[in-house]
């Protein structure tokens, strides 16, 4: 794995983008109105719709973290 996806669920605000975005990675739970990360190392061929999560997030509660 090349890069994990992050999430800080309190930050969402359900507005479910990245779900759109990346359905591979997100699902959303409707009792809580937030996305649920399905998968937190989607590997390289999902990279492009993970960092188009994180872009398209208006609550900036996604982001893409490089290994250190």
């Amino acid at each position: 794995m090349s890069y994990a996806v992050l999430f800080e669920p309190e930050k969402c605000q359900g507005y479910a983008n990245c779900l759109i975005e990346a359905p591979e990675i997100w699902d959303f739970d409707e009792d809580e109105n937030r996305a649920v990360l399905r998968v937190a190392g989607p590997g390289d061929a999902l990279r492009p719709k993970a960092e188009a999560s994180a872009r398209c997030c208006p609550a900036q509660a996604i982001r893409i973290e490089e290994p250190s």
